[in-house]
């Protein structure tokens, strides 16, 4: 049995996550060494590209300003090249239904009359052993048409019988390249998060989608410089060369969730370029990373409450009109952002005004030119494909029809955060800090994709919540006040004061003592880690990466991460732990 210290090693490759069901199947010895061949081959490259993330920081804390790289100005300028032609199952995506692995979601997502999935292993999804482990078996189970769920309430959940052409498209996001998975390490080092979710769904059901007329497809998350997408597609080569299929069998769309990257919209496409289905406007992240990029900058920077934060503001209209542009000038698809609303079934006032909401936003995105969009929620899928209906009308996309001629790209119009209409409140920091400890208490139990207030947040809530609270300490920026409580002077409601640390602590005391409690929740832990990631005297650049290992740290302690609490036999641990 597993013991707190034990560990199975072989050929290099160290097991040491407890067993889940069904591993056998996804961490078979043929799949561990391809994930092992990967490693060892990318893993250098992966961390000389994290250290050149820090050294842009570093430049732009300086006073360097991103612009459109100037050696590659002639791929910009070059009218000649374009991506892939659309594959099989992406020539509709007007309507994408994202979420988080598990089996519930799966069945749902399948069921949702949705074009597409976006099967979540990243910002929606705990990357909790169990939770990698059990993605991985229920993608496999999903595509074979052989997936069920039954609550310990007795409600059965099972696929609908669909032809084949009406079944979504699954693109699974993996993790971020700056995450990586304890549990697996290769040659003493940990696997990237990124290897391990795309290596085991590509080895395991490449094949089995070209069989029922679909590919492996994915979507890339938070990259941060078109030598990221380089080092994609190399991966891709190497895999499909490894596995026997033809180059370009896979596809990638990118998720434009970095400003960095918004400067390299065409060299990530030129990059990618067999292998390129498109690019989506991952709004959240780019919020957060304009914060996260820009955070110690000063005033200029500065965005109000991020609820004042709108798609109509002028950097987010310059954001998504120059990847429209980009997109359709390369004959790539452009897909929209989130659309973060639930519906509530028990109140029709409030049901009503959110559908309203997302109808409106998805309008917008057809309106620009945008070829599909996300949604969080199956009832809000016939909602988004209305609004698309009504500009597309019967056309798959709008690849060729809205080239947006209109729009030239523009440094300083992506740059130009202070017009930004709003103002930072008192009530917003609230806000944040609820929201902020709301999600990462669910994060920790495991939950990575949580209904707060009437959204569906994932950890790019967190991260701007708290981005926002030590940028506003930094930048000195005064907060207007909104309440007279003990934290706060007994001033009109003209009254501002300034935010700092001292306030801030006060603020979540306050909060925090507000916040629902049951046996066994996380909250103790999820403030101390918001409060830490918000009041450091250094910007943690991911709240998930001490997240991570608070998990780690937790379940070691309980006896769950390496112990023998629903441990293999010898002969099934010897079976998940070895690879040629």
């Amino acid at each position: 049995m597993f013991t707190n210290t034990s560990e199975i090693t072989v050929n290099g490759i160290t097991l040491r996550g407890h067993h889940v069901s069904g591993q056998r199947q996804v961490l078979s010895l043929d799949a561990l060494a391809f994930l092992a061949h990967l490693h060892r081959k990318f893993e250098p490259r992966r961390r000389e590209l994290m250290k050149a993330r820090e050294q842009v920081k570093a430049k732009i804390s300086q006073g360097w300003t991103p612009d459109y790289p100037e050696e590659t100005r002639a791929i910009r300028e070059d009218d000649s090249w374009q991506v892939a032609p659309l594959a099989q199952g992406l020539n509709y995506r007007q309507v994408e239904i994202t979420g988080p692995v598990d089996r519930k979601m799966t069945v749902n997502a399948l069921n949702s009359g949705a074009m597409g999935w976006m099967a979540d292993f990243e910002d929606s999804s705990t990357p909790a052993w169990e939770n990698v482990i059990a993605g991985q078996v229920n993608l496999f189970d999903a595509i074979r048409r052989d997936i069920d769920f039954t609550t310990e309430a007795g409600k059965r959940y099972r696929l609908d019988p669909e032809p084949q052409d009406r079944v979504p498209t699954i693109n699974v996001r993996p993790r971020g390249l700056h995450l990586i998975e304890d549990h697996l390490l290769v040659d003493g080092q940990p696997i990237s998060g990124a290897l391990m979710d795309f290596g085991l769904y590509f080895f395991h059901n490449a094949r089995e989608l070209l069989k029922r007329s679909r590919g492996p497809y994915f979507y890339l998350p938070k990259l941060e410089h078109y030598r990221e997408a380089r080092w994609w597609n190399d991966v891709f080569c190497v895999a499909q060369d490894y596995v026997g299929l033809r180059r370009g069998t896979i596809r990638a769309t990118v998720l434009m969730e970095t400003i960095t990257a918004a400067f390299q919209m065409e060299e990530i496409l030129y990059e990618l370029r067999e292998h390129a289905a498109g690019l989506n406007a991952g709004r959240w992240d780019y919020i957060f990373s304009i914060i996260k990029m820009f955070r110690d900058r000063g005033p200029e920077f500065v965005l109000p409450d991020r609820a004042q934060v709108t798609m109509t503001a002028p950097m987010m209209r310059a954001y998504t009109d120059q990847l429209v542009r980009a997109c359709h000038r390369r004959g790539a698809a452009a897909m929209g952002g989130m659309a973060a609303q639930i519906p509530n079934r028990r109140d029709p006032k409030a049901n009503k005004a959110a559908l309203e909401k997302v109808y409106a936003d998805k309008l917008r995105e057809a309106n620009d030119g945008f070829d599909g969009s996300w949604v969080a929620h199956p009832d809000l899928v016939p909602v988004a494909m209305e609004a698309f209906n009504q500009v597309l009308g019967t056309c798959p996309h709008q690849i060729r029809t809205q080239k947006r001629p209109d729009v030239v790209p523009n440094a300083a119009a992506l740059l130009n955060v202070g017009a930004t209409e709003g103002e930072v409140t008192e009530a917003g920091l609230r806000l944040n800090i609820d929201v902020g400890i709301r999600y990462m208490e669910s994060w920790l139990r495991g939950s990575g994709a949580a209904a707060i207030h009437g959204l569906m947040e994932d950890a790019a809530t967190a991260e701007i919540s708290r981005s926002q609270i030590w940028q506003w300490i930094d930048a000195g920026v005064h907060a207007r006040v909104t309440s007279a409580s003990p934290s706060t002077p007994d001033n009109d409601d003209a009254a501002t004061r300034q935010v700092t640390r001292d306030w801030v602590q006060q603020l979540v005391d306050e909060v925090f003592a507000e916040l629902p409690r049951s046996a066994g929740d996380r909250f103790d832990t999820a403030r101390d880690l918001f409060v830490a990631s918000a009041l450091a005297d250094e910007f943690p650049a991911f709240l998930t990466v001490p997240a991570y290992q608070q998990c780690l740290s937790a379940a070691s302690e309980q006896g769950d991460d390496r112990s023998g609490e629903g441990a293999p036999s010898s002969s099934h641990r010897m079976r998940a732990g070895v690879a040629a």
